[in-house]
């Protein structure tokens, strides 16, 4: 058959690990086949960041703003173990903090329902999506050890020389502290964002933050989100029959639990890489989850929401047979594909990424799946594949449905 084609490039984001071994796979074995490719490659890797003093990452990020639509593989956010192990110049921040802060916006997460697949939260019979802010909090802080005995201060300069002191606190022996920050513009995106999608899904909203400790960081954002509500979007849910729901983040936690599920839960930025997590797992898999960062300005950049799979590489470095789940990064490169073709007005290319996002639910509840798939299903008796022989069986059902 005749290769779907491709008018404007994709920003592709190689990672690292064993994601990085699954993002060849997928490519050689899924896309390559039966598209024209056409892609404006970034290597993430944390060699590659090191070498260029983390350049790339922000090239990436603002090729991504220049063609609107990336796609980015797991990468590895260095520790003190993986200065050692990658001997790396410093300790490199997160590649993902880094092309939120120059794309801003607001990270939307939502779980891949399969049959066969219950949740571990039994009531739990919709999907939960996390809307995530994507700038700022503590993926851009600053941080200090205080070596000793001191006062710590927290300190603003107005450019008419105006200052703002408040003391943090008197070290009478060492300590640590951190500062972060966020600002009114993208709190009002991210509000936006999360009422709009909401709207579009037909879907109620919830928001939480700890308001009620932190008495100015967490109340601009309840603030926001209300006066954006009242002024933009009040009127829209009442006519959709949708609402807008503020609690503490404890409470919407214990909500959650107990809720059904079938509602758009927004968080802030750190508060969202947690209980992503959370969601993922307890629907199942961690590698089950979609992810796609919208900004303001209308970029979409898709990625997995899970890590490097650092145990399984290490089995592959060893020439270990390894069994990794694929999916959320297949669906990562499906939700790209399939924007580029709206975005494009390409719709075959639309089209083959539903198709192939339909292969690998069918692959699954067919009973062929991974390892960690197979310790969660309810498939009497799964046909469990290496990762290379998983994405060949999507392979196949994606000719049969070609």
């Amino acid at each position: 058959m005749e290769k779907f084609k491709m008018t404007t490039p994709l920003v592709e984001m190689d990672g690292d690990e064993m994601t990085r071994i699954l993002w060849q796979m997928i490519k050689e074995e899924l896309l390559l086949p039966y598209i024209d490719l056409k892609t404006e490659y970034y290597d993430l890797g944390l060699e590659h960041r090191n070498e260029t003093s983390d350049q790339v990452t922000v090239d990436s990020a603002n090729a991504t703003l220049k063609y609107g639509v990336a796609v980015k593989c797991a990468t590895i956010t260095p520790n003190a173990s993986r200065m050692t192990e990658y001997h790396l110049k410093e300790m490199w921040k997160s590649p993902n903090g880094t092309i939120r802060a120059i794309l801003d916006g607001t990270v939307f997460r939502a779980p891949i329902l399969i049959k066969g697949i219950v949740p571990y939260v039994g009531n739990w019979t919709k999907p939960i999506t996390i809307a995530r802010h994507a700038y700022g909090d503590v993926y851009k802080n600053v941080e200090i050890k205080a070596p000793g005995p001191g006062r710590a201060e927290l300190v603003f300069t107005g450019e008419d020389g105006t200052e703002i002191r408040e003391t943090i606190h008197n070290f009478t022996g060492p300590g640590i502290l951190q500062g972060i920050h966020n600002t009114e513009k993208s709190i009002r995106g991210f509000a936006r964002a999360c009422f709009h999608y909401a709207v579009d899904t037909g879907q109620d909203l919830w928001f939480a933050t700890k308001d009620t400790i932190s008495k100015k960081y967490d109340h601009t954002f309840k603030d926001i989100f209300q006066e954006v509500y009242e002024a933009e979007y009040a009127e829209k849910f009442r006519e959709l029959g949708i609402e807008y729901f503020y609690t503490l983040i404890d409470d919407a936690v214990a909500r959650v639990i107990r809720s059904q599920g079938g509602f758009i839960w927004a968080c802030k930025n750190y508060d969202g890489d947690v209980m992503s997590d959370m969601v993922a797992t307890a629907y199942g898999d961690l590698s089950m989850m979609t992810s796609v960062l919208v900004s303001p300005s209308g970029v979409y950049e898709y990625e997995a929401a899970h890590g490097t799979v650092q145990r399984h590489y290490y089995k592959h470095l060893k020439g270990e047979e390894t069994s990794t789940n694929s999916i959320a990064t297949i669906f990562a490169w499906t939700g790209a594909l399939r924007k580029r073709g709206e975005l494009d007005g390409i719709q075959e290319l639309s089209e083959f990424a539903d198709k192939l996002e339909r292969a690998c639910i069918k692959t699954v509840e067919d009973g062929k799946m991974t390892k960690s798939l197979s310790l969660i299903s309810t498939c009497k008796n799964p046909v469990v594949l290496n990762s290379l022989d998983f994405i060949k069986a999507i392979r196949e059902t994606l000719e049969a449905l070609l």
